[in-house]
């Protein structure tokens, strides 16, 4: 078979012949490999900056995927630390980390979205308390998991949803997604009064932008839970002492490790349903797995599908 083949972190993937996988474990099977998505958690993974990679080379990328099982279902698969991904024609699968798809499911926009909308959905379903009503600030809101997250909060019953960034015009495009107002990183003080914050982007910015915040809220004793989910603009981030003190804000995490892998898994089936029902648009481009090396540091805003 082939695959896309990592050797060395100085370069992307090379699409070349590779073994066939061998399933090892009572739950594993090989599956044919219809679609895997090329997201930033597969880039840095692969490249060993992720805190959940193990950085060894040689790999086959890819953290997860739409597969078609041995018995010829459709499935969406998860797949742990492994140097056996998705960006090949066959891989294995653990089938526990799998969920069965409609048989129509569209393989391209389900690998496109599955990985994105999880962060904002887990974020809101597992790491808080998220009650219809609650008003939401999403901080890097022009990516891709952004979008998705604007869409998210207000599939979940927020009130109201403000997608800040930097780029205007990218912004005033989320109002047809469900934003009810946008504002750039500079402006960030109208969204003071909200109930939760979903960070893409920690770093400077993030830091930055908490006094400024904190401080124009209409009552600082109001709960104000920050989730940092991406770090697009930095791992660290230079908070203020006085963020911590002078409102009453929490600062989480969520992502692999602070979301155990069952309750990620719990919610595979109703994010692969709002996916497969267009409840979430989803911007998505399809590209051979042979074109991988072009693929592997394009910069686009659809989200690129690598496809056997």
């Amino acid at each position: 078979m082939h695959a896309a083949v990592l050797s060395t972190f100085d370069a992307p993937p090379a699409y070349r012949a590779h073994p066939e996988p061998v399933a090892a474990g009572d739950h594993e099977m090989v599956v044919r490999v219809l679609a895997a998505g090329l997201h930033h958690l597969t880039r840095s993974k692969a490249t060993g900056s992720h805190y959940s990679g193990s950085g060894a080379l040689p790999l086959v990328p890819g953290a997860d995927g739409v597969v078609r099982d041995p018995a010829g279902r459709l499935r969406y698969a998860v797949l742990d630390d492994t140097r056996s991904g998705t960006f090949a024609e066959r891989t294995v699968i653990d089938v526990r980390r799998s969920v069965e798809l409609p048989a129509g499911a569209d393989p391209v926009r389900i690998a496109a979205a599955m990985n994105p909308a999880m962060s904002s959905w887990v974020a809101l379903r597992r790491r808080i308390t998220f009650a219809a009503g609650q008003r939401v600030l999403i901080i890097g809101a022009t990516g891709n998991a952004g979008r998705m997250a604007v869409q998210v909060a207000k599939l979940f019953g927020a009130a109201r949803v403000i997608a800040a960034g930097r780029d205007a015009a990218r912004l005033a495009a989320l109002t047809a997604l469900g934003a009810d107002e946008t504002c750039t990183l500079d402006e960030i003080s109208a969204a003071a009064d909200v109930d939760v914050v979903l960070d893409y982007v920690w770093g400077e910015p993030a830091a930055t932008a908490m006094i400024p915040m904190l401080t124009a809220r209409t009552d600082r004793s109001a709960p104000l839970t920050w989730i940092q989910i991406g770090s697009m603009a930095g791992a660290t981030a230079p908070i203020p002492a006085a963020a911590l003190r002078a409102a009453r804000m929490r600062i989480v995490g969520s992502g692999i490790g602070s979301v155990p892998a069952r309750d990620f898994l719990a919610e595979l089936p109703q994010i692969a349903a709002a996916v497969g029902e267009g409840r979430i648009d989803v911007r998505a481009r399809a590209v051979p797995l042979a074109g991988v090396a072009d693929a592997w540091a394009a910069e686009t805003d659809e989200r690129i599908v690598l496809v056997p």
